[in-house]
């Protein structure tokens, strides 16, 4: 091939070359302040159109909530425990013998912790509210009923594997022999109270803190006492079986002092 031919096939694919990268090569936009005030005023819309579509929603379900006028509806709670664990709540059947034995112990200890609890030397006596001794007797049932024979008693665990005091139920209870599994709830009440209208049964289910794992009879105990402040007495107790109560949700709007008076609104 002789030299100028060679020398134009040369020129020619450099020329493609250039072509192809000007063609394929990233667009470069000068950084200029008004292309900057374009993009940003592009972001503040999806941003706005997002908040717009956020708002039109939360705008639904409130009305939705307000329709289906929940403070005056009832919920079966055996109903409620299955939709949130997906776990049943057993009737209690007195003459069943893992429910007899329960039971059983459940009266023995509820005895010997109203007596101990009630006397003078008492720490209960050196608390302030009553709301107070509500975990001296947690922990005085769950001792009794952890030594009573062919049981054991402890904390509930939770979804997430932890074993935790606040939130349903308060303790866990298991018949060894037959495997049942009893979730217990002990409540003080005045004993002037016990047809008051004050909701004292509270049951937030949350996914991974629910402390419902197990299929079990579900049980509270009121525990009644004089209102004697410092110095309480306590003496009859009913034990309700859960698997009969029906429920309210109370749904409420809430906002927290720091939602309230966030630091930087704070006055001198």
């Amino acid at each position: 091939m002789n030299a100028p031919r060679l020398a134009g096939l040369v020129v020619l694919a450099g020329f493609a070359g250039v072509m192809i990268w000007a063609v394929t090569r990233p667009p470069s936009r000068p950084e200029s302040p008004r292309i900057l005030e374009v993009e940003e005023i592009a972001e503040e819309r999806i941003e706005s159109a997002k908040a717009r579509e956020k708002a039109r929603a939360d705008f639904a379900l409130v009305r939705q909530l307000l329709e289906e006028d929940l403070d005056s509806r009832r919920f079966h709670f055996p109903l409620v425990v299955l939709a949130c664990s997906e776990k049943k709540v057993i009737p209690l059947e007195p003459e069943r013998p893992a429910h007899r034995r329960v039971l059983e112990a459940i009266d023995r200890a509820l005895v010997e912790a109203t007596v101990r609890l009630g006397d003078e030397g008492s720490p209960l006596h050196e608390l302030r509210r009553i709301n107070e001794a509500s975990r001296f007797f947690e922990d005085a049932l769950m001792e009794s009923l952890d030594r009573a024979e062919g049981l054991s008693c402890g904390i509930p665990v939770n979804r997430a594997g932890d074993s935790r005091r606040s939130g349903y139920p308060d303790l866990r209870v298991v018949d060894e022999a037959s495997g049942e599994v009893f979730y217990l709830d002990p409540k003080l009440v005045e004993r002037d109270s016990w047809d008051s209208s004050f909701r004292s049964f509270y049951f937030a289910p949350k996914d991974e803190t629910l402390k419902v794992t197990e299929d079990a009879v579900h049980l509270l105990i009121g525990i009644g006492h004089d209102g004697n402040d410092g110095a309480w007495k306590f003496g009859e107790w009913k034990l309700v079986d859960l698997s009969t109560l029906t429920v309210r949700l109370k749904a409420e709007f809430q906002a927290s002092n720091r939602d309230l008076y966030p630091p930087s609104e704070a006055g001198n």
